[in-house]
């Protein structure tokens, strides 16, 4: 019996939610932190009336005139299942305008539950697949593992679940001794019906020729995949190139089989980290500073922005771009722009006067770097 919503399957019904209402969408626990958001600043923080929904069972709406903590108006709803606390959603809004979505929220979850709980007998390899993939991504999920075996062994129907997922590990080989690694594949969501159709059966078949398998599909376009230690990147950048029109992919960096969260995590940042660049894939291992700019909420970039390179106009962001590309060399960069090196000075004391950064001085150029950096990551 399912009594939790681990992070992997709230921020899929979060996301999927906000696609269909455009508002902010939170999952509460019982002691009221948020831990899955379409505002990822404010996960790990502490919702006040989410704790107070949870306590009591009830649903409580927040209107702009009120003030609680860690909340804003919306409509926080309980999800219980067989009369058990599972979370409570909360969507920000004008209650009249959200509470529907609210509800909506509920039925998603609650149907996503239900499919979890399909008996074991009776489940497609496909179903068990996406079972064992799911229980994986879970941060709870720590088979064998002393330190959070309670939330797997108290209760007959607990140590069930953890026997059927030591006999699922053996029905599809898999070696828990060797450290593993998520890969998300999307497929690029600007195409017909057919055409994912078609993206759909090579990625499959791509798994198959690559002996990959453990896999899910998570609505609305990504496929999720592990893959062990021996598995041979270079495999994954032979397709993506192949598909460059039709798909990207992000692979994290390797963990142990029952830890493989922080896994997603850094393949989500390898995926972010391909908007606005050329290429349609980013290993983890690879990544330094996309590490940092793919993982800032938006509002801290924006923030950023702000305080940076908000006055410059299009022509000042090309001569920077230009000027860092070429190490900060006035002679070099005169060169590429077609411009009288004292031209350049002037422009760049110009720049130095809008935003009040000097981009010949090291502290203040890595500032602007960053600036342009951000920009082009978030495709702002």
């Amino acid at each position: 019996m399912i009594t939790h919503i681990g992070k992997q399957l709230a921020t899929q019904i979060v996301d999927t939610v906000h696609d269909v209402c455009g508002h902010d969408i939170n999952f509460i626990n019982k002691n009221g932190i948020i831990y899955a958001s379409t505002n990822t600043s404010r996960i790990g923080t502490f919702h006040e009336i989410g704790k107070k929904a949870a306590d009591t069972g009830s649903v409580i709406e927040v209107k702009e005139s009120d003030h609680y903590e860690g909340t804003s108006a919306g409509v926080n709803i309980p999800v219980t299942h067989n009369g058990l606390f599972i979370a409570v959603i909360g969507i920000s809004g004008s209650p009249d305008e959200v509470r529907k979505f609210a509800y909506l929220a509920e039925k998603i979850t609650k149907l996503l539950i239900r499919e979890q709980e399909i008996g074991n007998a009776s489940r497609t390899l496909s179903e068990k697949r996406t079972y064992l993939v799911s229980w994986l991504l879970s941060r709870e999920a720590a088979y064998g593992k002393t330190d959070h075996t309670s939330s797997f062994t108290t209760g007959s129907s607990k140590m069930d679940d953890l026997n059927y997922i030591h006999d699922l590990l053996q029905e599809f080989q898999i070696d828990t001794a060797k450290k593993q690694r998520i890969l998300i594949l999307q497929m690029k969501s600007d195409h017909s019906t057919v055409t994912v159709s078609s993206i759909e059966e090579k990625i499959l078949r791509m798994f198959s020729d690559s002996s990959v398998k453990l896999y899910m599909f998570q609505y609305p376009t990504d496929y999720v995949a592990i893959i062990d230690q021996s598995f041979a990147l270079e495999q994954l950048a032979h397709f993506c190139k192949e598909h460059s029109a039709s798909v990207c992919l992000g692979v994290g960096r390797l963990c142990d089989l029952f830890h493989l969260a922080p896994s997603y995590d850094t393949a989500r940042i390898a995926l972010n980290s391909l908007k606005n660049s050329s290429s349609n894939y980013a290993f983890f291992d690879d990544l330094t500073l996309e590490i940092l700019l793919g993982s800032l909420p938006e509002t801290a970039t924006n923030e950023y922005l702000q305080k940076t390179i908000s006055k410059l106009n299009e022509n000042d962001i090309s001569l920077l771009q230009s000027y860092f590309e070429h190490d900060q060399s006035l002679s070099k960069t005169s060169e590429a722009l077609f411009l009288h090196k004292n031209t350049l000075q002037y422009k760049l004391d110009r720049i130095h006067r809008i935003c009040g950064l000097n981009p010949r001085s090291f502290k203040d150029g890595a500032v602007l770097y960053l600036a342009l950096q951000l920009k082009a990551c978030k495709n702002i």
